[in-house]
């Protein structure tokens, strides 16, 4: 009787040594999961904005790529908006890049950080399927001081016009995406102009 309650006794001890070893086990891949996706971009680390609004794109095999072994890259171009300081500046990129880059979708902007200023600017960019997993991506810029981009609705094209109308409709419209102020009211006051060619030919900054 005595030798089978001993046993009983040492089974359970058993069943809860593996109980907590597997609870370690969790435990550590949870860690590692989670220090593997602090090691990624800081989101901090990116105050400034860029809202895309034309980019054109061509795939690059891996045969074709800076480096043997890294996989397919996407060589483009197009045009955007810097928003630094409160202010918007228009400028022209190049890019090439491992993960896909779109035109922002209607006000959005990626976060951005300006690697070499005035020539490099490296966005954030959320892999499809996992938002929350942010990659690096590097513009070669050329900027357009004084002047900014706009979607005309009108001519269903981007327009070029002055950095100093966008700022004003910034201003009544209530937009300024380093604040996370992304969200543009629709009514401004009346006075107000808008972003475009003249004050009213256009509705603002939008997706090409």
């Amino acid at each position: 009787m005595g030798g089978y309650l001993i046993g009983k006794f040492e089974g359970a001890l058993s069943m809860r040594r593996v109980l907590l070893f597997l609870l370690s086990g969790l435990a550590g891949t949870l860690f590692l999961a989670t220090a593997a996706q602090a090691k990624g971009p800081d989101p901090a680390d990116f105050p400034l904005r860029v809202h895309i609004l034309k980019n054109s794109s061509r795939s690059r095999h891996a045969r074709e790529s800076k480096s043997f072994g890294e996989g397919d890259y996407l060589d483009g171009e197009g045009g955007a908006d810097l928003f630094e300081n409160g202010q918007p500046t228009g400028f022209e990129f190049t890019y090439s890049c491992i993960d896909p880059l779109r035109a922002s979708a209607a006000y959005a902007t990626y976060p951005a950080r300006w690697k070499k200023r005035g020539k490099t600017l490296e966005i954030l960019i959320p892999q499809p399927g996992k938002p929350w997993n942010m990659e690096t991506c590097e513009l070669q810029t050329t900027m357009r001081p004084g002047l900014a981009y706009a979607w005309n609705d009108q001519d269903d094209a981007v327009v070029e016009q002055s950095a100093a109308v966008f700022k004003a409709w910034m201003v009544a419209h209530r937009y300024d995406p380093e604040k996370d102020m992304d969200d543009p009211l629709e009514d401004p006051p009346a006075a107000a102009g808008t972003p475009g060619t003249d004050s009213s030919s256009a509705s603002g900054p939008g997706p090409k």
